[in-house]
């Protein structure tokens, strides 16, 4: 019996079950080492601008402590609850394992359908959200971040909330902030940058040139748009992009920069073109060299999966694809090579482990240092994973997530079960 439930927990549980059985884990160590450790369900009262009040709900899950203190985002959405936030935590967990980050999983998030408060609630649900987590976080025990629907302003306010409360600026209780007020260079477009970078490795193992080599983004924030940023910048072209409010596609090679421009001023890109106007619907499967989902949890099914038309998949989001569609991809591994999300994605968070580095140390890197480290990190698990894969004849996702279990079992088993 457990209080975590819904497609996206159920997910995160499934996956598990596939590494714990390749692992031979005992039955009785399952639960330890899924289930999360504590998870704070709060309320978000505030005033709005009418004058009335609403309360909202909050949550945040962190999974294990084992490594040091938890890390993850805030989730902003309308679709958040307590078992999409689990698995998120989860997820989190097995990804600073591979990497080697000194870290467990959390997450965390408020369900609110951001169109409907103005820039003053928003602030005032932020401050709320972390003047209810104060007693439950703190940067030797859970770290937040940004995440979908929130940003560096966001943070900002976290870290000055959970600064009035201490008397002192702690920059280090969250990272993904502004570099004004304590962040680093490189973190915003950390996550978009590793999936471009790995996405062209693999392009170079498969000898496809990248000068005309085609990609297609679905989802255009933060990751996704510096994802095609900088895909266009290695030469490839960028023929469709999509977002919440609809798609585009042009073979001839979308303008990123001035979509990136257009997005930042209106929120989304509509409006961009009516002529390269496109059925989100499709966009998955169109024919490309580089697919990168970097929206949702779950859009990737089994009958997506058979009609992929790329060579490489690059997870920019976490949980993109289903485990009815893995089985698919596992038929087609000779056609299409995942570069699963615990990696792809991974460079967010350790460009956040550098800024916290960087804020409790107070000795801050250039902009190059931060790039150099990310990639180092990015392709050190890459090789570990390739590795693995290929001695164990198992998939990708089932090799880097095996090697993030194994350690977090390692550290469990090793520090034992106190009292």
């Amino acid at each position: 019996m457990t209080v975590y439930s819904g497609p996206v927990f159920e997910m995160a549980v499934n996956q598990f079950g596939v590494i714990a059985n390749h692992l031979s884990i005992p039955m009785d160590e399952r639960d330890r080492l899924l289930l999360p450790k504590r998870a704070v369900i709060i309320s978000c009262p505030i005033h709005r601008d009418d004058g009335s009040i609403t309360v909202f709900e909050g949550y945040r899950v962190q999974h294990h402590l084992t490594l040091g203190p938890t890390k993850g985002g805030t989730r902003f959405a309308p679709s958040v609850d307590i078992g999409e936030v689990a698995a998120l935590a989860i997820w989190m967990s097995w990804k600073c394992a591979l990497v080697g980050l000194p870290y467990g999983g959390a997450k965390g998030g408020v369900r609110v359908d951001l169109s409907t408060i103005s820039k003053r609630e928003l602030e005032s649900l932020s401050r709320r959200y972390m003047q209810e987590m104060i007693p439950f976080v703190g940067p030797h025990t859970d770290v937040m971040a940004p995440d979908m629907g929130t940003n560096e302003q966001v943070m900002a306010w976290f870290m000055d909330t959970y600064s009035m409360y201490q008397g002192r600026t702690v920059t280090e209780i969250v990272t993904g902030k502004p570099v004004a007020s304590g962040g680093t260079l490189g973190r915003r477009e950390a996550t978009g940058r590793g999936v471009a970078h790995l996405a062209k490795r693999v392009l170079n193992e498969l000898s496809i040139s990248l000068n005309g080599a085609t990609a297609v983004i679905q989802g255009f924030g933060n990751v996704g748009s510096h994802a095609a940023l900088e895909l266009r910048q290695f030469g490839l072209k960028v023929i469709a992009v999509s977002d919440h409010s609809g798609a585009l596609h042009d073979p001839a090679g979308l303008d990123i920069p001035a979509l990136m421009r257009h997005a930042g001023k209106h929120g989304s890109i509509a409006g961009f073109s009516s002529q390269l106007q496109f059925d989100p619907a499709d966009i998955l499967t169109l024919p490309c060299d580089v697919l990168v989902p970097a929206a949702m949890e779950r859009v990737i099914d089994a009958k997506v999966a058979e009609n992929l038309k790329c060579r490489v998949l690059a997870e920019g989001a976490n949980g993109p694809t289903t485990p009815d569609a893995d089985l698919v991809l596992q038929k087609r591994q000779g056609e299409i090579f995942l570069i699963p999300d615990v990696l792809c994605n991974a460079g967010g968070v350790i460009v956040s482990y550098f800024e916290w580095v960087q804020d409790l140390q107070q000795l801050f890197w250039e902009e190059e240092e931060v790039m150099r480290r990310e990639y180092q990190i990015l392709d050190r698990a890459f090789d570990t994973m390739v590795a693995r894969s290929r001695a164990d004849n198992i998939p990708h996702r089932t090799a880097a997530m095996a090697i993030g279990v194994e350690k977090v079992r390692a550290a469990k088993n090793t520090r034992g079960l106190f009292p």
